[in-house]
């Protein structure tokens, strides 16, 4: 055991100058191989006929190797995606630094105050899993920040159209009268189009960056109408409107699935909070589950297990509108 200890603080260590370095160093070389390879192709470039790429590549780490490493991989695509989304400046290779060092440093803790294998499965699971979740739970959270500011915009903008404005300038109405996240992400779409990428395809990277089905249905429907014709203005009101409708019955399934939700949290957490008082009122009842092998085991099947009814009963009380 003593051998396994020594090799996670080796991997531990090396994982953590690794990071120190990417911080430190890695950024401000690949900023600079980036200009250098941009200067590369204005030099090379014969009269403005030479193509240029148009298409934004985010780095997902710093150091040169990681970076390929990662890219290689497919299920990094989505969690930089995500990242993206959740509008966190680290990059996925720092994300996967802390989730190692989260889950390193809480298995040696684990040995150290436990000295059991079956207790160093779950706190290393837990810490570990912990950065993705921070992300996910932000992106979350920006999305339906995203989605709730939707309906105001697509009203600012059919006003702008009946006004006599172009689509474009209403875009940078809403680019420009809101805050983040909806200011910022029209921003981007009407930075792609002044570079020279299509309208139709910088509106299909606003619904890659934002996870909103409202807001692919007015992609597609002003993408239509840019070819088949009609009054936008009213198209993009009657998707605001139909937009509100839903929040509205949103609202209402939401009340009235607030006492299954409350009783979902309950089953949840009765059993934490009757074994806790159990464990003040009588420790050496309780002590069996920490000081023997079998009620380890027991004891991790049961947070194994409450993890899956935890996640089985959050879907049965998600209702989707």
């Amino acid at each position: 055991m003593m051998l396994v200890i020594a090799v996670l603080s080796v991997i531990a260590m090396f994982v953590f100058v690794m990071g120190v370095l990417d911080l430190a160093y890695g950024r401000r070389r690949a900023t600079a191989q980036r200009v250098g390879r941009r200067m590369e192709h204005l030099l090379r470039a014969k009269d403005g006929q030479e193509r240029v790429d148009l298409e934004r590549r985010r780095t997902l780490s710093d150091v040169d190797w990681l970076h390929r490493l990662l890219a290689a991989q497919s299920w990094t695509k989505k969690m930089d995606l995500a990242l993206e989304q959740a509008q966190v400046r680290a990059t996925l290779g720092v994300l996967l630094l802390a989730s190692v060092l989260g889950a390193a440093a809480s298995f040696l803790v684990m040995y150290l105050l436990v000295g059991n294998l079956f207790l160093l499965v779950m706190p290393p699971l837990a810490l570990g899993y912990a950065p993705f979740l921070w992300v996910q739970r932000k992106r979350n959270a920006r999305m339906g920040r995203f989605q709730r500011q939707l309906p105001d915009a697509l009203d600012l903008i059919a006003r702008a159209l009946k006004a006599g404005h172009a689509f474009n300038q209403g875009m940078r109405m809403v680019a420009d009268e809101f805050a983040d996240p909806i200011g910022p992400e029209f921003q981007k779409t009407l930075d792609e189009i002044n570079f020279g990428i299509p309208a139709d395809a910088a509106l299909y990277n606003l619904t890659h960056r934002v996870d909103c089905p409202d807001l692919k249905f007015f992609v597609v429907s002003v993408n239509i109408q840019r070819e088949t014709g009609g009054n936008l203005a009213e198209i993009v009101t009657s998707i605001a409107r139909l937009i509100r409708e839903r929040f509205k019955l949103a609202g209402r399934v939401r009340v009235l699935s607030a006492e299954g939700r409350l009783t979902a949290w309950i089953l949840f957490v009765l059993p934490f909070g009757i074994g806790f008082i159990i464990n003040l009122l009588n420790p050496d009842f309780m002590s069996a589950l920490y000081a023997t092998p079998e009620g380890n085991m027991l004891l991790t099947g049961s947070l194994f297990q409450m993890a899956i009814g935890g996640i089985a009963l959050k879907r049965m009380t998600t209702i989707r509108v």
